[in-house]
């Protein structure tokens, strides 16, 4: 979602107490930034403009929320809808945190030590480009960061058919276990389902919103996941596509080479890094 830059966003999120300024500090220490630490610590990737989480965790004080987004103008609105919701509850917004992140760089931010109980994905970008489709939060290469953090279930809602058709794909072939799955949620709607504001819009389009609920393959909690973005790892991947472009590696080589220097950046050490395209 595109949306305009709004010079306020940045200030006010510094000066709010539930908005964390640096995420890679907080890693492994998530749950020690709430009040109540031992409650579930549920996470919303992509939270946008905050429509869901603000409602969340209004509505659910027994839970403690992260909601995670790459543009600080989203994070911007949704600090003001967070702030707006609790004052309307009558209460300080204890059980909520809000982090701007790169969602590619999750494994980097959240470690097995933080104890992720579930995972929210809610209207993300489809990116239906074929040379983007890595790009979406569901991708398989995703779907690896988040086994090695989550210890319950990954709930993903999207009103677009294609992602949503290749995405259990992606699951099931990454070794996740669907516990459900429908292609249209509002046919019997849960009670406990908090619409968004994109949910509404295409709900009144005539849109089907599918959902489903998965959980991470047994035995992958705790398991090193590659580190795209150390240096090294970078230098190593580009130096590899340079070759395929310019003819020197097949297909087959090119892809044979890449999988080996993912394996061994497993051994990688999770730095800040720099951006980088797989």
């Amino acid at each position: 979602m595109r949306i305009r830059f709004k010079k306020w966003a940045r200030p006010e999120l510094a000066a709010a107490p539930f908005c964390m300024d640096d995420a890679f500090a907080c890693a492994g220490k998530w749950r020690s930034r709430f009040a109540k630490p031992d409650q579930p610590f549920y996470v919303e990737l992509g939270c946008g403009k905050g429509g869901w989480v603000s409602q969340a965790a209004v509505l659910h004080p027994e839970n403690n929320y992260l909601a995670l987004d790459m543009k600080s103008e989203m994070l911007g609105v949704a600090k003001r809808k967070t702030e707006a919701a609790f004052a309307e509850a009558g209460r300080e917004p204890e059980n909520i945190l809000l982090s701007i992140l790169n969602i590619e760089r999750f494994s980097e931010v959240l470690l097995p030590a933080d104890g992720v109980d579930r995972i929210y994905i809610n209207f993300c970008n489809p990116w239906p480009k074929e040379g983007h489709k890595k790009r979406r939060l569901t991708h398989p290469r995703q779907l690896r960061q988040y086994a090695a953090v989550l210890r319950g279930e990954l709930h993903f809602k999207t009103d677009d058919r294609d992602l949503f058709e290749e995405s259990l794909e992606y699951f099931t072939g990454s070794g996740w276990t669907i516990l459900h799955q429908t292609f249209d949620l509002h046919a019997d709607e849960p009670a406990d389902n908090i619409r968004t504001e994109h949910e509404n819009m295409f709900t009144e389009l005539g849109k089907k919103i599918n959902f489903l609920i998965a959980k991470p393959p047994a035995g992958a909690f705790g398991r090193p996941v590659p580190n795209l973005h150390a240096p090294e790892t970078v230098k190593l991947l580009r130096g590899l596509e340079k070759q395929h472009d310019l003819g020197i590696l097949t297909d087959e080589e090119f892809e044979k080479r890449k999988q080996t220097v993912l394996l061994h950046a497993e051994e990688a050490q999770h730095d800040t890094g720099v951006e980088v395209e797989e």
